[in-house]
């Protein structure tokens, strides 16, 4: 990788990073539904002049469409949502490091529903060390009560569950032909004609009392930077390096959020959640491979890491 693309890398991390602390003052003002709402009606319109801008246009047909509501599904509806409920309750930066669970997710779904990512012995190293940092986070509180904190949790591990899915079902696109940015536009437009009028209707926002103007500015700082920016920092990353160095913006996102969240939120981690970071980064590290020399991942189960 030469120096600019580290500095994509560590650009990318840093607007990623930046969605937990977007949402964590968006979510003290305003209900998750609309906020994901707005969230990806922006990004839609902004990825959509980006394309014709490009002189690219959406492609029609309904298969084409079908898949992008069902990757709008899994890829935004359902963890967005997940994660800024889960903000509403847990620190943004807890809420960051949940979400690097991500690729551990994926290894385990590419495993079950695609032929061509078997668990290898390295992988389910990788996973069983990650997964013990998620216990260690959870603590023995989970044993003891369910209490909203420990949902909120699992909620933000359902997202990176779900993201898990989305990047399985996406490598459909790649033989279709389907342009990246043309699939980061398609998933949120047709995530935006579901979710809109779903806030409209079980929100009426409206009717809330108007939101500050950090709140605003988080918004659009959410959608435009954090959701249409990144994802074409993204795409522009993963052709420049290939999945595997991609996937280690995987590593720097937590490191992003929970500088803010200290920083401009006044958060503090529990010593049992850092010493779970740390088991989750061994597990990254162990399920990466390249520390060890020589091997290296399949890059389809790397290729998509946790997005906030």
């Amino acid at each position: 990788m030469a120096a600019s693309d580290w500095a994509l890398l560590g650009l990318l991390s840093v607007v990623w990073g930046g969605s937990f602390l977007f949402v964590g003052v968006a979510v003290g003002e305003l209900p998750p539904l609309t906020i994901v709402a707005a969230r990806v009606a922006l990004a839609a319109v902004a990825l959509l002049i980006v394309l014709r801008v490009m002189g690219s246009s959406l492609p029609r047909g309904p298969r084409i469409w079908g898949a992008f509501l069902i990757m709008g599904l899994l890829n935004n509806m359902i963890p967005f949502t997940l994660i800024v409920w889960a903000q509403g309750h847990i620190p943004s930066g807890l809420a960051s490091i949940l979400n690097a669970t991500t690729p551990l997710f994926t290894v385990i779904v590419a495993h079950c529903l695609t032929p061509d990512e078997p668990m290898t012995a390295r992988r389910l190293a990788g996973v069983l060390v990650g997964f013990s940092g998620v216990v260690v986070m959870l603590g023995g509180a989970a044993l003891k009560a369910f209490d909203t904190g420990i949902l909120a949790q699992c909620a933000v591990m359902g997202a990176a569950l779900s993201y898990a899915f989305a990047s399985v079902f996406g490598r459909r696109f790649k033989a279709w032909g389907v342009a990246p940015v043309t699939i980061a536009a398609g998933q949120v437009t047709m995530s935006s004609l579901v979710l809109v009028p779903a806030s409209l209707s079980l929100d009426r926002p409206w009717s809330l009392p108007a939101p500050g103007l950090s709140v605003i500015v988080s918004i659009v700082a959410l959608a435009l930077v954090s959701t249409a920016f990144a994802y074409i920092l993204f795409f522009r990353l993963l052709a420049r390096t290939g999945a595997t160095n991609t996937g280690l913006v995987t590593f720097l996102i937590p490191v992003s959020a929970i500088l803010f969240g200290t920083l401009l939120l006044g958060e503090a981690l529990e010593p049992r959640q850092i010493a779970g970071m740390a088991l989750i980064a061994a597990g990254l590290v162990v399920l990466d491979g390249r520390v060890f020399g020589g091997w290296k991942p399949s890059g389809r189960a790397a290729a998509r890491p946790g997005s906030r």
